[in-house]
């Protein structure tokens, strides 16, 4: 599987893309706008920036860079996933992304998810928290320690079939809709779990 990083501009997770960046994790990485401050104060070079540039202020220099007006129809983070498509992704680890506005990290989910729906494998990577999107019918499976929090949301209007084994609290295909808290704050109990949908896409919110 070839993997890519993103790095946006919102609140950046040093500790752990470095620590994947070190065991070679990556194939690729893309800086996306004011992600590139974030890479540079790393002493890590993207293998291309890319955006308007509008939250850098300026537009990197020695390296590729593929620059976009401010006047557009996507964000630059959409245009990044199109462009780890482009070179080859079949997934994406996503950092810079959730925090900060409110509204960019709505955009965010919804675009992170209408790309898992396309077949791109998606996590995003918090300050405290990654998310998996996972599209059914489908399955993720996952170890925590006890007392770990697990959340699970539908970011379709209805995800049928939602399954939870292994956790403190189980479903057993169940109908999950986005006008309800009812997957917030399950935790682990210290064996491996499994979450499971059969139709539509769900976000997933696991401890690092």
């Amino acid at each position: 599987m070839t993997t890519f990083a993103l790095v946006g501009a919102s609140d950046f997770n040093e500790e752990h893309f470095m620590a994947a960046y070190g065991a070679g994790a990556f194939d690729g990485i893309i800086a996306v706008d004011g992600g590139f401050a974030s890479l540079a104060a790393a002493g890590v070079a993207p293998d291309v920036a890319l955006g308007d540039f509008d939250s850098l202020g300026y537009v990197p220099e020695g390296l590729p860079v593929r620059a976009f007006p401010q006047e557009k129809d996507a964000s630059d983070m959409e245009l990044a996933l199109e462009e780890a498509i482009a070179r080859g992704a079949d997934a994406v680890e996503v950092y810079g992304a959730l925090g900060r506005r409110l509204d960019h990290t709505l955009a965010n989910l919804q675009l992170l998810a209408s790309f898992a729906e396309r077949g791109l494998s998606v996590r995003a990577v918090g300050d405290d928290s990654r998310i998996a999107f996972l599209v059914g019918p489908g399955e993720l499976r996952a170890e925590g320690e006890a007392g770990g929090i697990v959340s699970v949301f539908s970011l379709t209007d209805v995800n049928c079939g939602v399954t939870e084994e292994g956790l403190k609290w189980e479903l057993d295909a169940v109908t999950l809709t986005n006008r309800t808290s009812w997957g917030l704050s399950n935790e682990f109990t210290g064996t491996p779990a499994r979450i499971a949908v059969e139709s539509g896409t769900l976000a997933i919110f696991l401890p690092l």
